[in-house]
This record gives structure tokens, C-alpha cells and sequence, in this order.
């Protein structure tokens, strides 16, 4: 798996159950999900998949000219000038941020730097600063690359800065303006950045701090009880995920999973021992195949997708699904759920554990 990013503390650990669900992802596109829902703890799946990862994966220029799905921004932006003609330096930041979803940025010049640096210092609430995604969009490339990150240690999990070089023969009547995007993929809360620019000549000029919030759709599970037990060759029980779009956001690419883990009684639980099912309107039920997944022996499943695409603000994606217990299964305390994101990142993941009887 190449995910895109994975931090430690409540950025959380990857899934283990989903790690090889989605084969066919897109280029830029990591092949499954991160669960970054809160301080949830991933299924326990053995060490790799709870154990937070020492630092984060960052390709560089990891998403090309052409628009990676679920991140709502077109691939080449067309950035605007932002700021007042006094302002040497400025800067914009989008008022929401919905995880999983780039927000739009950008920085404007109006004086001369040559060999200067830019920083891009973050402040967090809710949610650790390690696990943000910052980018810049290079003209002569047409991609999208990422943003050099400055460690500030574990003392201040709320603080984070990122910088890249610059030159641009910048004037009042001639601005400069450089593209950014930014992402969450942690929890909600807010964020506020400061930009500001060395021009490599002894002068370092600031903007005025900029602020956005950190938002989610709205996700819910019904029909699945504390203590849930199923008998295995018994009925099936059903449950609903349902996803509603609460931010200003349209999501473009909307994906869940369901995942399953189980060991004991002499063997491990495998997709042959769960059978899950899912309602499409119009079809009725439907077979999902569950398949290994990344923590052998876990497994995990992408559900059928029910919602147009995008799902716009105010849309609802309802997941109908049940699930029942082959005649052999081991007698185990299975550790399953669901995850919901978009793109490469969860923002939202629940543990759906259950117990398999005999009778």
C-alpha cells in the first residue's frame, strides 16, 4: 500500500482490514482508506496495523496535472491575486476545509525575492498538525507538489510549518501569485496559517493569519446493538450506514468499506465464514465478496456505491447491508466495522464488533 499520508497519535493507524480492498485505484490515489476518525483504534489486526507510523509518507509531486478523485479541485488551477496593492505580501485561505477534500490557497507578491523562502506556519484545534497535507501548484511542471515539512517536535502536536523556495520579479503593478491547496485528513476543528516570505536579502515580510474550519459529513450506523452475536448457519442481521453531506462541499468520489477480523478456536476467520449482502435499490440484495485484506487474516469489502455522483451539500448516501455467519465459522469475538471517505482518506470510521455462537 502507498498511502499518501499516515500519522501517529489520533492521525491514527491505517485500517488493516481494507488494506487491498480497492485495486484499482487512481494514479495519485493511495489503494485504501485511512482511518483518521478521532482517537479510534484500528482493528487489532496485530502490531503493523495499530502501531503509528514514525513519520509521514510524502511522494513528492504526488498528484499530476489531472484531478485526483474525491480532492474537488481541478488539476491545473488559474490562480487570482489576492490582497490589496499595499500589501507586499498576502495571502488567502478557503473558509472550510471538509477532510478529505483539498481547499484552495494562494499566496501574492508585490515586491522582488530572489532565492527567498516561504513559510507556512500552522496552528490546529481538534485535530494534530502532523496531519495535514499542504501543496503547491508548479507552473512549469503542471503538478502538484508537496510542501517541504519543518519538524517542531512532540511538545506542541498543534503546531506544523511548511516551506518551499521562491523567486519572482514581483512589483506593485505586476504581482505574483503562487497556487497552494490544503487538506485535512484527522479530525474536525480549525485551522489558522501565517505566511510569510524571506527574500533572501535580510527582509522577511508577513500576512495577517488566516482561518478555516475542519468539517465532515454527518455519519451514523443504525441497528447494530452493543454486544451483537451471531449464530453461525442462523439468520443474517441487517444495519445502515448513512452518510449525510453537512458541509458547503459537493464530495466527489464517496467510498465504504466494511472490514471483519476474527482468530481463535484452532483458526483464523475467513471470507468464506461471513456472508455480507447489500441492498440496492432496484436489484435487492446483493453479494459483496469480502477479500484478505492488508493484516492477514483480516478481511474487508468495498460497498456498492448508492449516491449520484457528487454528493452535494445537503445529499444523503444510505448503505443497507447484513451480514450471517457460515455453518463452520470459528467460534470467535470478531473485530468488524465500517469506514467512509473519499478519495484515499476516511473521514469517518466505526467499530461494528460481534460475537459468533454455536447456537
Amino acid at each position: 500500500m502507498r498511502a499518501r499520508k499516515a500519522t501517529a497519535g489520533s492521525a491514527a493507524a491505517v485500517v488493516g482490514g481494507l488494506a487491498l480492498l480497492i485495486g484499482t485505484a487512481a494514479p495519485g490515489q493511495a489503494a485504501t482508506a485511512a482511518a483518521a476518525a478521532g482517537a479510534r483504534t484500528a482493528p487489532s489486526c496485530g502490531a503493523a496495523a495499530t502501531a503509528p507510523m514514525a513519520a509521514a509518507t510524502r511522494p513528492n509531486a504526488a498528484v499530476g496535472a489531472e484531478t485526483a478523485p474525491g480532492t474537488g479541485l481541478t488539476g491545473s488551477p488559474a490562480p487570482a491575486v489576492t490582497g490589496d496593492a499595499a500589501q507586499q505580501l498576502a495571502y488567502s485561505l478557503a473558509p472550510e476545509a471538509p477532510i478529505g477534500l483539498w481547499a484552495s490557497s494562494n499566496l501574492t507578491l508585490r515586491t522582488p525575492v530572489s532565492q527567498g523562502t516561504v513559510r507556512l506556519d500552522v496552528t490546529t484545534q481538534g485535530f494534530i498538525a502532523a496531519s495535514l497535507l499542504m501543496q503547491r501548484y508548479d507552473e512549469k511542471s503542471h503538478r502538484w507538489v508537496d510542501l517541504d515539512v519543518q519538524p517542531t517536535g512532540t511538545e506542541k502536536p498543534d503546531k506544523g510549518a511548511f516551506s518551499f523556495p521562491l523567486s519572482v520579479a514581483a512589483s506593485p503593478d505586476h504581482p505574483a501569485t503562487v497556487a497552494l491547496r490544503v487538506q485535512a485528513i484527522d479530525r474536525p476543528g480549525r485551522l489558522a496559517v501565517t505566511a510569510s516570505v524571506n527574500d533572501g536579502h535580510g527582509h522577511t515580510y508577513r500576512a495577517p493569519t488566516r482561518n478555516t474550519v475542519v468539517d465532515r459529513p454527518t455519519t451514523t450506523v443504525t441497528g447494530w446493538p452493543r454486544g451483537a452475536s451471531l449464530v453461525r448457519g442462523g439468520a443474517a442481521k441487517e444495519f445502515e450506514l448513512t452518510v449525510k453531506n453537512t458541509t458547503k462541499r459537493a464530495y466527489p468520489a464517496l467510498n465504504a468499506e466494511y472490514f471483519a477480523y476474527g482468530q481463535g478456536d484452532g483458526r483464523a476467520l475467513a471470507p468464506k465464514d461471513l456472508v455480507l449482502q447489500q441492498y440496492v435499490p432496484g436489484q435487492g440484495w446483493q453479494r459483496v465478496s469480502l477479500v484478505p485484506g492488508g493484516c492477514d487474516p483480516g478481511m474487508g469489502a468495498e460497498l456498492i456505491p448508492t449516491a449520484k455522483k457528487p454528493l452535494a451539500p445537503g445529499a444523503t448516501a444510505v448503505y443497507r447491508m447484513r451480514v450471517a455467519v457460515a455453518g463452520d465459522a470459528p467460534l470467535v469475538n470478531v473485530e468488524a466495522g465500517v469506514s467512509v471517505g473519499a478519495g484515499n482518506t476516511s473521514f469517518h470510521y466505526q467499530n461494528l464488533p460481534f460475537k459468533i455462537r454455536g447456537k
